[in-house]
């Protein structure tokens, strides 16, 4: 989610818009190097707090100088990036400001609540969520399951916008036979998983992957749940936290990208392995039915399943001509996936709520054209947006260091 923040508000500085960002203080030792700016946006800290049992991740708390920030600030857009506890309240300032928002559903919340020992609430994480995107002009959601997703919970305005990749960042070109050598010093087939390692990755599924023949698991990333994947396998490699060009060498480096989640709504690190020439393994679920074409740049297999999905794996191992054809085809399928063009939707979805007047009463500002997919409530292809403006774009989510 942050990294999509990031790519937009670069969008926003490269076509002329000015924008204020509202995110969650960080922890208080990292807050004296923390960026106060981001791409010429000025950063302005809510009060946050540790998130029990994973006290990295610092969520906000409310906020009262929250809408007197907005006003003095004046947006024509509030960008909502995720719209749960502050986005929430940041929805609720903007009606009363009579500005149009943009809430942007990223994170499975209710899910990810269940994954952590809070089942019983998930209906009740529903109803708040609807409640506050029925507040936005317009939803923003990354893939067709997230759209009936929410379309099923009655939120309406929802429109697909899905995410970017940096075609230069991750690229085939990245791979490192030094890397590869180290790794992997008998041949070894390099399986990868990179992401959080964490509970609601489903990580725990790795441990399928012990001992697949001519293989070897590598594991880009961190979280709580490293120790015990550390004991559960032994022979893996663990590369820990990774970013810059230290992330794009070492995903590149890969022979087959693996992922467990099931609940995600979009999964950024499978389309930038696509980006980067890897033949995609992933379950049958969530944005991830967008993300992998079954047989042409990936394998599905059945959610939650280790036999299934060791199955799939075995079988990209054992087949070197399938992993190319299907890594060919996944860096293809990203080709139109730039930020630029993802940024350009963006604007056209600004501009739409803008015209339409749904949170505000004003007058259109430009003409706009909205198109009907199928899928009954969900809007597709935004007018036009090359005016220029003011955005606020709000996250929940940590801000990097």
């Amino acid at each position: 989610m942050t990294n999509s923040v990031c790519r937009v508000l670069e969008h926003l500085r490269d076509t002329g818009h000015e924008a204020l960002v509202v995110a969650p203080a960080p922890a208080p030792a990292a807050r004296r190097t923390a960026p106060r700016s981001y791409a010429g946006a000025p950063v302005l800290w809510s009060p946050s707090a540790p998130m029990p049992g994973y006290p990295e991740f610092r969520f906000a708390t409310p906020w009262p100088g929250l809408a007197s920030a907005l006003r003095e600030f004046g947006p024509d857009v509030v960008h909502l990036a995720a719209p749960a506890g502050l986005g929430a309240q940041a929805a609720y300032a903007a009606r009363r400001l009579g500005v149009p928002s943009i809430a942007v559903y990223q994170t499975d919340i209710a899910a990810f609540a269940t994954r952590y020992g809070l089942a019983a609430a998930e209906r009740s994480i529903w109803r708040w969520l609807a409640t506050v995107h029925r507040v936005a002009s317009r939803t923003l959601a990354p893939s067709w399951d997230a759209v009936d997703t929410l379309l099923s919970e009655g939120v309406q305005r929802v429109a697909r916008w899905s995410r970017g990749v940096d075609l230069e960042r991750f690229n085939p070109d990245h791979r490192d036979e030094s890397l590869r050598a180290t790794l992997a010093p008998h041949g070894e087939v390099l399986v990868g998983y990179v992401g959080r390692l964490a509970r609601e990755k489903r990580v725990e599924l790795l441990s399928a992957l012990a001992d697949v023949p001519g293989a070897r698991l590598v594991v880009v990333g961190d979280g709580p749940c490293r120790p015990a994947l550390t004991r559960a396998l032994p022979g893996a490699a663990f590369l820990g936290f990774r970013t810059g060009v230290e992330l794009s060498t070492a995903i590149a480096s890969l022979d087959v990208f693996v992922h467990t989640g099931i609940h995600e709504t979009f999964c950024q690190a499978a389309q930038e392995a696509k980006a980067s020439g890897l033949a995609v393994v992933g379950p049958a679920a969530g944005g991830l039915l967008d993300v992998i074409e079954h047989e042409r740049t990936g394998l599905h297999y059945a959610p939650g399943d280790p036999v299934a999905f060791r199955r799939a794996v075995v079988r990209l191992v054992a087949d070197a001509e399938l992993r190319t054809r299907l890594a060919t085809a996944a860096r293809a399928s990203v080709a139109g996936c730039d930020w630029h063009t993802i940024g350009e939707e963006l604007l056209g979805h600004y501009r739409d709520v803008l015209g339409t007047g749904l949170a505000t009463g004003r007058r259109p500002r430009l003409r706009t054209h909205v198109h009907r997919t199928r899928r009954s409530g969900a809007t597709a292809r935004p007018g036009d947006a090359r005016g220029r403006g003011r955005t606020t774009t709000v996250t929940t989510d940590r801000w990097p260091a």
